[in-house]
């Protein structure tokens, strides 16, 4: 296949996932920075006094339909095809592709733990980590159960929803009292929250933050039903990868044109619906709201994948590949130092724009700081092989040493 990029000492990339992985660090960058910025946990009032409440209300809509969820299902679908790559080539130089992806998960897990708790509580590493360790279950079942399952993985948290509402579940209260315990500890209160870490300048208070943030977290993977909804992303990323499709965009241009034309009719309107859902507190009920998420994000998101497939079609050579291919090399470095960025813009260690910076200018700054990511990464791989912490994760899934410089 054409367009693709083979560096000195490594096998061959395919600079269409590269690029696709650059462009969910984008998404992700733009998803997470209302939060970094504590804009997302102010209350209405406080917003509403912002003198860009305006044009915030906008941006926020425009969020919920075409960024929220939208980039991480990219990114799990990605880490499924890394998967099925990883299988690949093991089962070509005849080592054991399972023990090796194993070992990647266990050295993810721990960089999850160190991101989770010395920068940003709102960390997906974890997760992905944990949820990796089942993934080699389904290597050898058939493409249809394979499908199968993760339809069934995507809807589950409807049901999941649905017996919330019914027979008043409380999965998560474990979570809430570990958060309540944590938080009585610092003095934090709904009401100093989305100030508490901008008016703190110790990072040992960030850390005191996190503790308490990491419960926070499980308690939104728990009630937001995100552990089955990645994990079905990532079977869906499992067979996509298992096909070899990415390397077969031409084969499959009528198919990529089919995917994006419904996915749009399918994914655009329940988009909308589900953000004026979500700007509204759920009007329709809980397990109604997940199935307008099911029914929006993903659609949507192929619309995403499989438009940006068949430009890369049209323009092989086209500079923007290259540009988001090469912060797509570094996913892992750029994800963590995303979270750098926050904590030196927004919070009192910093910058302290935390709490009193509207949304329009949140998201540009996001925006400027995937621009820095996008030098950097440039000419970082321009003197080395792989991104930082590539690097170390290499090392410690292959346990030897891999030189870095070019």
């Amino acid at each position: 296949m054409s367009g693709n990029i083979t560096l000195p000492g490594t096998k061959e990339r395919y600079i269409i996932l590269d690029s696709l992985r650059g462009l969910a660090l984008l998404g992700i960058c733009l998803a997470n920075f209302p939060e970094f910025s504590l804009y997302t946990f102010l209350d209405r009032p406080a917003q509403q006094a912002m003198p860009t409440a305006g044009i915030d209300t906008v941006v926020r809509y425009l969020q919920y339909i075409f960024i929220d969820g939208k980039f991480y299902t990219l990114f799990s679908l990605l880490f499924g095809i890394g998967f099925s790559i990883i299988l690949s080539n093991a089962g070509q130089t005849g080592r054991n592709g399972t023990a090796i992806f194993y070992r990647r998960m266990s050295a993810l897990f721990f960089i999850g733990l160190f991101h989770l708790l010395f920068l940003w509580a709102g960390d997906i590493l974890i997760l992905y980590a944990f949820l990796g360790f089942f993934l080699p279950l389904f290597r050898n079942v058939t493409d249809r159960k394979l499908l199968t399952s993760a339809v069934i993985f995507l809807l589950l948290p409807i049901a999941i929803d649905a017996g919330v509402e019914l027979f008043h579940w409380n999965l998560s209260a474990p979570a809430v009292s570990a958060t309540s315990y944590f938080h009585d500890r610092a003095g934090i209160n709904e009401a100093n929250f989305p100030y508490w870490l901008v008016e703190k300048q110790s990072y040992m208070d960030v850390l005191q933050f996190n503790l308490a943030g990491s419960f926070i977290r499980m308690q939104e993977f728990i009630d937001g039903n995100r552990a089955f909804k990645v994990f079905g992303l990532f079977l869906l990323g499992l067979y996509i990868g298992r096909k070899g499709l990415y390397a077969k965009l031409s084969e499959n241009k009528i198919y990529l044109k089919k995917i994006m034309r419904y996915g749009f009719i399918i994914g655009f309107p329940t988009s909308l619906l589900y953000a004026w859902s979500a700007m509204n507190s759920h009007p329709f009920g809980l397990s109604a709201h997940a199935a307008i998420y099911a029914v929006s994000v993903v659609p949507l998101s192929f619309t995403y994948i499989s438009a940006i497939c068949l430009f890369y079609l049209k323009k092989q050579d086209s500079r923007i590949f290259k540009i988001f291919a090469a912060p797509g090399r570094m996913a892992l470095t750029n994800y963590l130092m995303q979270s750098v960025f926050g904590m030196i813009l927004f919070y009192g260690i910093g910058f302290e724009l935390g709490a009193r910076t509207g949304l329009i200018y949140v998201e540009l700054i996001a925006a400027a700081v995937f621009g820095i990511q996008i030098v950097y990464s440039y000419f970082w791989l321009h003197y080395n092989r792989f991104g930082p912490l590539e690097w170390g994760w290499k090392i410690l899934t292959y346990g030897k040493w891999f030189r870095l410089a070019r």
